[in-house]
């Protein structure tokens, strides 16, 4: 069955500590869901919408997110995420992504997937890696880094 346009999915999540703002940015921000948590739901929720329509050895990579925050929601509350394919043009996907908390609407957007083959991705990830001298080391993070 193609993708087209109106394919909808859903997810939720019960805000934990390690959901927050404050937890990701400090003691000086709010105990609330973080803008890049809420982000990334919605990239999940919109990824997980097309999951069964793909070819054996493809998944989506997010290219482009245009997402607004609208409201808190503090810790112990459920948000409901919800995507809609909104457009399909060969392999780009556009969504249209919210957010709602037990309360009201806190985030809305869109939200642009390309659909890749993983092998090549890998090799072209592998390749970047080797022109630059560098091993895969997993997971390195950014922490401890400064802004100067």
């Amino acid at each position: 069955m193609p993708l087209e346009p109106g394919l909808t999915h859903e997810r939720t999540l019960t805000v934990q500590i390690s959901d927050t703002a404050r937890h990701s940015g400090g003691e000086t921000l709010p105990p609330v869901l973080s803008t890049p948590r809420m982000i990334g739901q919605m990239e999940q929720t919109a990824h997980a919408a097309v999951l069964p329509f793909l070819a054996a050895g493809q998944t989506t990579v997010g290219t482009l997110v245009n997402i607004k925050h609208l409201a808190a929601t503090p810790i112990g509350m459920t948000v409901r995420f919800r995507s809609e394919l909104v457009e399909v043009d060969r392999r780009r996907l556009v969504f249209k992504v919210e957010a709602w908390d037990e309360v009201e609407k806190v985030g809305e957007g869109l939200h642009e997937r390309f659909i890749i083959d993983e092998a090549r991705f890998t090799a072209r990830l592998e390749e970047k890696q080797k022109e630059n001298h560098r091993d895969i080391i997993p997971d390195q993070g950014t922490e401890g880094t400064e802004n100067k």
